[in-house]
């Protein structure tokens, strides 16, 4: 008997010994990644698989992983948030890998801008693998098909909904939490760092990050942060090649300016001289010559404002949206306006993305987003980085950085006179200048080279992919590979 129960108490102690040891194992490895990161070992990122997309017909031919990033991000000294020390921000990601071959091709984690426009919108419309069908959709789940010119053919692609409340992307602990440029940048910063830090498979490919509208504004703030930390080795693993940003925000008051009567106005579209007539009755011609323009690109189609028009027809007694913010609002479904290009996307994108289907499929928390909406302008944000140009100057200064900004010479929303006029202001030396560069022996838009590494080109409108999904791709393919356009 008393054998037996020393058998009991030699294998409890065994077991007691063993779950000990393997504590202290588990939490010594916790702390060493934390301290070799330089961040929190707090996430609680997740990552699964996508094999099959809701509206695409059979498997995906492309590897697509969907997740979550935590992030802190928000600055403790904020007034505008209740910030408690923990990693709260869970910021959603769609990564596909290049098609070609995704342990050697450079990885890009490119930024939608708005700001908070979910990310969904470069996967779908601009730079993704698949498109969505918005001009055939007469009804039920809309149908996804690929796109032929994504860039990921090229490159390893992530997709981040940033900041928090964009897209699928929401805060644990504190609900429309009040974000800006600065909080932003800091967020999508602590992103990369931990993604990466997450898949150490890529460290070593070339990294660019990159961006369009407004995270023009944002993308070379977050290379600022990342070539701090190779200088200071924070992060030495980091292998930072550079960044490329499309139709870029840097100055909002340049960019309008821009648009302005030069001689009566004096080269002032806003914060003009109220008293100065001349300027009054010019802004008043041009804002009636411009008003009914499509501002993203400005000989396309026509220009669109369902919040002017009369819902159109149902196409089915479930649910609706609201064709500007992509919110479920009522019970019936309305059909898309042929030629309202944008609005459109909103209405479609809406409908598919609020499919429980699709978000199973996507793998998105329940309960975490009440309504998906591909722009969210509804929550407060701060507008607190007037400029950033000076980001571009102080990275143009270090050498072996390169960098891409090319834009739609029939944008509205960001004119190209007023991009080409801060380049100018960097005072960069010209290596190649003005030429055309081509496609299949075609124009498709102008280019200049800098000494510094800076790459520009015009052609097309306003996230100019979407417009030129061809030329915009062979530009992407070329400069990604050193060649020149």
């Amino acid at each position: 008997m008393m054998r037996y129960l020393y058998h009991i108490y030699f294998n409890l102690l065994s077991l007691f010994l063993f779950l000990l040891t393997s504590w202290v194992q588990s939490d010594f490895e916790t702390s060493t990644n934390a301290a070799s990161t330089g961040l929190s070992s707090s996430s609680s990122s997740s990552s699964s698989k996508v094999e099959y997309l809701p509206g695409f017909s059979g498997p995906l031919p492309f590897h697509l992983e969907t997740g979550y990033i935590s992030v802190n991000g928000t600055d403790v000294n904020s007034p505008s948030n209740k910030y408690d020390g923990s990693t709260d921000i869970e910021l959603f990601y769609y990564f596909v890998k290049s098609e070609r071959k995704p342990e050697e091709d450079p990885i890009v984690f490119w930024f939608t801008g708005g700001p908070r426009c979910s990310s969904l919108s470069a996967l779908l419309f601009e730079i993704g693998p698949i498109n969505m069908d918005i001009d055939g959709y007469v009804g039920g789940l809309p149908k996804l098909m690929l796109n032929r010119y994504s860039w990921t053919k090229v490159a390893n692609i992530i997709f981040p909904d940033a900041p928090v409340d964009t897209g699928f992307s929401y805060s644990k602990s504190s609900l429309n939490l009040h974000v800006g440029d600065k909080e932003s940048s800091k967020s999508i910063y602590e992103f990369v760092i931990k993604w990466l830090n997450e898949h150490p498979e890529f460290k070593s490919n070339p990294l660019y990050i990159g961006g369009d509208s407004y995270a023009g504004k944002i993308v070379p703030v977050v290379v600022q942060y990342l070539i701090n930390d190779i200088e200071t080795q924070k992060n030495p693993f980091l292998h930072l090649k550079g960044y490329l940003i499309g139709n870029p925000v840097a100055n909002r008051k340049l960019d309008h300016n821009a648009r302005s009567m030069k001689e009566n106005c004096k080269g002032k579209y806003i914060n003009f001289d109220l008293d100065n007539v001349n300027c009054l009755k010019d802004r008043q011609k041009f804002h009636e010559c411009t008003s009914n323009i499509n501002q993203e690109h400005i000989t396309e189609g026509k220009y669109c404002n369902y919040l002017k028009q009369k819902p159109k027809q149902p196409i089915d007694n479930r649910r609706s949206l609201s064709a500007d913010a992509g919110v479920i609002s009522s019970l019936e479904r309305i059909l898309p306006d042929p030629g309202c290009r944008y609005h459109n996307q909103n209405l479609v994108s809406g409908y598919w993305a609020n499919d429980d289907r699709v978000q199973e499929a996507l793998h998105v928390k329940k309960g975490t987003v009440k309504n998906w909406v591909r722009c969210n302008y509804d929550v407060p944000y701060e507008y607190d980085i007037l400029s950033s140009v000076e980001y571009h100057r102080n990275i143009s200064t270090n050498a072996g950085y390169r960098a891409l900004i090319y834009i739609g010479d029939h944008d509205y929303i960001v004119p190209h006179v007023s991009t080409e006029a801060w380049i100018r202001s960097l005072n960069l030396s010209i290596t190649d200048d003005w030429r055309p560069w081509l496609l299949d022996d075609q124009f498709a838009g102008y280019t200049r080279t800098y000494a510094s590494g800076l790459t520009y080109a015009t052609g097309a409108g306003h996230t100019a992919p979407e417009f030129r999904p061809k030329e915009c791709y062979a530009m992407f393919e070329r400069w990604i590979s050193h060649a020149p356009l």
